[in-house]
């Protein structure tokens, strides 16, 4: 070999180190930022085919912190603990299609929506006593005891029924054991779509509009970012891309 060939080989094997250095020290200096979801509840988050932990929540959630400037690790709860473990620090966030509450704001950081979506009630196909919301005062609604739907539920005259979640609530709706459940109409739509022979229907569709948003404790510092980054990729499709996904739409606004 050459003195010129040798010393070219030198050059590039010493930049190759260099650059595999770079891109490791980069790697390792990207922060982490861990995240609460069920990974139960389809079509937002839960596990595919292959066992893999998917859905639009958890697609989102990872687009918006990449774009933030964060690595994403997922720890998996129940519902009804997953804000009592954010505020013990187990996690930094959460990503499981929290409704955007006044009282939650007081409490936690939240970000601007990212899905935009309606309440619905569900009942056994076969029964035909709800047409509207109001119907439900006096049946029992199975609903996790933190949420959003458990508190509309008791509005509206229900006797509650605790459950951990949205897979509880349906399969005792499916025996009888309780008479509707509430919940989202886009959680709703796609169990039906994926369960045909479940016998569970939409007997009513209910109140504005609801606002859902990713979730920090307060003066957590990540607020900011991730508005910023989620106000970016909605500008450019990204978040729409993700819906079109899972839902055939955008369900983000």
């Amino acid at each position: 070999m050459s003195k010129t060939i040798k010393f070219a080989a030198i050059v590039a094997a010493t930049a190759a180190i260099g650059a595999v250095s770079i891109s490791t020290a980069n790697a390792a200096s990207t922060p982490t930022i861990t995240v609460a979801t069920e990974g139960t509840y389809a079509p937002f988050t839960y596990h595919n085919a292959k066992n893999v932990l998917t859905g639009y929540d958890i697609d989102v959630f990872k687009a918006v912190a990449a774009k933030a400037g964060y690595k994403v690790v997922f720890k998996e709860t129940t519902w009804d603990g997953i804000f009592a473990g954010l505020t013990a620090k187990r996690w930094d966030a959460i990503a499981n299609e929290v409704t955007i509450r006044a009282d939650r704001q007081a409490l936690y950081d939240i970000t601007s929506p990212y899905t935009v979506s309606n309440y619905v009630v569900l009942t056994k196909s076969s029964d035909n006593r709800v047409s509207k919301v109001q119907d439900i005062n006096g049946l029992t609604a199975a609903q996790s005891a933190t949420s959003s739907f458990h508190d509309l539920a008791v509005s509206y005259g229900a006797t509650i029924q605790d459950v951990p979640g949205f897979t509880e609530s349906i399969a005792l709706l499916q025996l009888g054991r309780v008479d509707v459940t509430l919940n989202d109409s886009l959680a709703a739509a796609d169990y039906i779509a994926n369960n045909r022979d479940a016998g569970i229907k939409v007997a009513a569709t209910f109140g504005d509009p609801s606002k859902q948003g990713f979730v920090f404790r307060k003066n957590s510092g990540y607020l900011k970012k991730f508005n910023l980054a989620l106000a970016a990729l909605k500008k450019d499709g990204t978040i729409a891309k993700i819906g079109k996904k899972y839902f055939g739409r955008d369900v983000s606004k």
